[in-house]
């Protein structure tokens, strides 16, 4: 198909609003009920915007996107009671806190929700119909939409997205432009994954070389054997976010009703924060910031009390911060060797009668779930954290444990059999499903094409009914 035709296409599509079903109206996520309706709906430069003190701030932006996708300049009023031409926001309280309603009639527009998170999802929808599904007259400058009756609310608690800026620094604006791109979706959690072998990212005030060390590193493995590349791009990679900084986008998210997840790695994926204080390792040994990518060249000593108070002091700038009440913890790909070949940590597993390091990871892993509890807050990891085998590097005996991790913690699955899922989940668990291959976005198409992506269900097929919401 040439791109002339292709357009041709599109443009018929938008024309024929007359005419279009349900299954044809382009909403994602699809909502819950959609049902259409004769008649249509026009938005022009005397439709009027209802609003009240609760409301003001959505009518804006709403006023706003009109102004700025179709040059219409749509009036404000704070008169109740018009009989036609206008956009009002009312409020339900026997919706759901992220319910909504949204209903297009012959002479105006109706959003209902209980909340302004509802208000706010059902504003997405009615951009995405004005955007995808309407006709738009640029001459007399108005949009016709669609008669219509949407009932919506969210199939799942948890709708993330998760950017890992530890491998590479984007920085504010990329990450401004992506939480407006998660709003329009209806996505509620940015999972932002802060630390890992390749970068320090954060500033901690009480631990400046993690920023001053950590965050930069000489060069770039790159190349198209990616994992196995022996290229290297031989330009610095650097970059991080101040405290300040950090506030700031905390603050646009929470404009856009998304919650901020920080994951901060440990015990494993630690080489840049050992790059930048060599102590905090296993071997004690002066390393640097890697080129390559992959798993790191050592591991925190959490047998050492200077490094868990190293680790609890993080924790503290970071929930400073961070006004999330759930913090990640990484736990993912720990290479147990160097646990292994530590006098100092066999003898500390001796005394605490720890068999395995996998029952050394999740003793370590429980302590820092109850120090965050105490500051009433929630562990999240992925699923590692709970002796599950998933990688060849692994020695199967050393991934066996006795030890029961955390009951509140949430295990963030990502990787093996999706019955560790299901038996998580059973087990009283909450599980956040983002089985790697539907849900990675930077695998190739021919592994991850969209239409498998989308396909996916976040609940096990065997798990039984009374565990769904743990899902």
């Amino acid at each position: 198909m040439t791109i002339k035709s292709l357009f041709l296409l599109c443009f018929l599509t938008v024309l024929n609003i007359t005419n279009i079903t349900s299954q044809e109206i382009h909403i994602t996520p699809r909502p819950q009920k959609l049902i259409i309706k004769s008649g249509a709906f026009k938005i022009n430069n005397e439709t009027q915007i209802v609003f009240n003190e609760s409301s003001k701030k959505i009518v804006k932006d709403l006023q706003n996107y009109f102004s700025k996708e179709f040059n219409i300049t749509t009036k404000l009023t704070e008169y109740q009671n018009l009989k036609n031409n206008f956009l009002a926001f009312q409020i339900d309280e026997s919706f759901t806190d992220e319910a909504y309603d949204l209903t297009i009639s012959d002479n105006n527009i109706i959003i209902c929700a209980n909340t302004k998170r509802g208000w706010f999802y059902g504003l997405q929808t009615l951009k995405q119909i004005c955007s995808f599904n309407a006709y738009y007259s640029k001459y007399e400058k108005y949009i016709e939409v669609k008669n219509l009756k949407i009932e919506d609310k969210p199939s799942f608690k948890w709708r993330a997205f998760m950017l890992d800026e530890a491998r590479y620094f984007k920085g504010m604006e990329q990450v401004k432009m992506l939480l407006d791109e998660m709003a329009y979706l209806k996505m509620n959690v940015f999972h932002w994954h802060l630390v890992d072998d390749q970068g320090w990212r954060i500033e901690i005030k009480k631990y400046p070389k993690l920023t001053e060390i950590g965050s930069k590193r000489k060069s770039t493995q790159i190349g198209p054997l990616q994992w196995e590349s022996p290229i290297q791009s031989a330009e610095p990679h650097e970059g991080f976010y101040t405290q300040e900084q950090i506030k700031e986008i905390i603050n646009y998210a929470a404009d856009r009703h998304i919650t901020i997840v920080p994951e901060i790695e440990m015990p494993g994926h630690s080489t840049a924060a050992i790059a930048s204080y060599s102590w905090l390792g296993t071997s004690k040994k002066e390393i640097e910031v890697p080129i390559k990518f992959g798993v790191g060249k050592d591991v925190y000593d959490v047998t050492n009390p200077r490094v868990y108070q190293f680790l609890t002091d993080v924790l503290d700038e970071v929930m400073a911060l961070f006004p999330s009440k759930v913090i990640h913890i990484g736990g993912d790909e720990v290479k147990y060797n160097h646990w292994k070949a530590s006098t100092s940590v066999l003898k500390y597993m001796t005394e605490k009668k720890l068999k395995t390091p996998a029952d050394l990871q999740v003793y370590f892993t429980n302590s820092i779930s109850k120090y965050l509890q105490s500051k009433g807050r929630r562990m999240m990891g992925w699923n590692e954290i709970m002796g599950h085998n998933l990688h060849h590097y692994q020695d199967k005996k050393d991934t066996e444990t006795s030890q029961k991790l955390a009951k509140e913690t949430i295990i963030h699955f990502w990787k093996g059999d999706v019955n560790l899922a299901t038996t998580a989940a059973s087990n009283g668990y909450e599980i956040v499903n983002s089985l790697h291959s539907y849900t990675y976005l930077d695998y190739k198409y021919k592994n991850l094409p969209l239409s498998k992506a989308y396909s996916f269900n976040p609940i096990p097929k065997g798990l039984d009914k009374n565990y769904h919401s743990k899902i």
